[in-house]
């Protein structure tokens, strides 16, 4: 069993055509469909149902397959491991994040400290982090809420005050501070960019005793600012990003203290357990632990 077999197993059990296979692989169908076979020879059993040029993973197959991209993954981590001790990886990182407000700044002293690594952020879901996690496309990931799953290892790093952010009207402007519950008609804009999910914003409201009625859901925070001064909702925010809002919308806006429930939203970072890390990223999952403690002197 040859490693080029199984790769071409691997791109015929994805297309399912053994005429486009041989074309993304740049070999004559024939030689493919030989290899296949004698693929199906060593292990005894046949892998595919065929049907013309057709061809369908049976349930033997569906198990090498399983088997064969975990083995892959591993190969790929090694590699990576390899390429770290010779000293040929250029030290790139790259991280899933759905809450902003302390990326720059941790980035920012990270990059003070190791100028030669590369930062990579992609804006996800926390869905769409597990996944990617799990293939191995990123090294980890900064969330307010875990990211779930029976392999996520998740650290917070620190925790900070929710405010509401409400327009600048009369209603508000001479308060300082508001109980949840007097907001129970109000619409609410939830935003990845301000608070990970509008399940988030449900469970705080429910804590309050009522189910938000939300209006709008995006990921912008500047956009979603926008939209609580015009009147069209009310929203979360997290201090430090209120902090971060320029002055022009800060102008248009007001934010309000939460007495009751006390609302918080702790930022945390996420890995796969036991698996091996880039050693710019393992570098990276250090610091930001450190600077955890660091914050608030013990941990979050």
């Amino acid at each position: 069993m040859e490693l080029q077999q199984l790769r071409y197993f691997q791109t015929v059990a994805r297309l399912e055509h053994m005429t486009q296979a041989a074309e993304e692989l740049n070999i004559t169908q024939p030689a493919l469909s030989r290899t296949i076979s004698r693929l199906e020879e060593d292990i005894g059993v046949p892998l595919f149902e065929r049907k013309g040029r057709h061809i369908r993973l049976n349930r033997y197959g569906e198990i090498f397959l399983a088997h064969l991209e975990r083995s892959f993954l591993e190969l790929d981590q090694a590699k990576k491991k390899i390429n770290d001790l010779a000293r040929l990886e250029t030290g790139s990182v790259s991280i899933a994040t759905t809450n902003v407000s302390i990326f720059p700044s941790l980035v920012s002293s990270f990059l003070r400290q190791y100028p030669d690594v590369r930062i990579r952020q992609y804006l996800r879901s926390d869905i769409n982090m597990y996944h990617l996690l799990e293939k191995g496309d990123i090294d980890l990931c900064i969330s307010s809420e875990p990211v779930e799953g029976p392999d996520i290892e998740w650290d917070p790093l620190f925790s900070e005050q929710l405010l509401l952010l409400v327009p600048r009207e009369e209603r508000f402007i001479q308060r300082k501070e508001i109980r949840l519950m007097e907001m129970a008609e109000e619409k609410f804009i939830s935003g990845n960019a301000i608070y990970d999910s509008a399940n988030g914003l449900e469970s705080l409201c429910q804590k309050a005793g009522f189910t938000p009625k939300i209006s709008f859901e995006g990921n912008d925070s500047v956009v979603i600012g926008e939209m609580v001064s015009l009147g069209l909702g009310i929203s979360f925010i997290p201090s430090l990003l209120w902090e971060k809002f320029s002055d022009i919308i800060k102008d248009r806006l007001h934010v309000l203290n939460i007495t009751d429930p006390v609302c918080t939203v702790t930022t945390g970072i996420s890995r796969i357990k036991d698996r091996y890390l880039p050693a710019a990223a393992n570098t990276f999952y250090a610091y930001a632990i450190h600077k955890a403690w660091d914050h608030k002197g013990n941990r979050v």
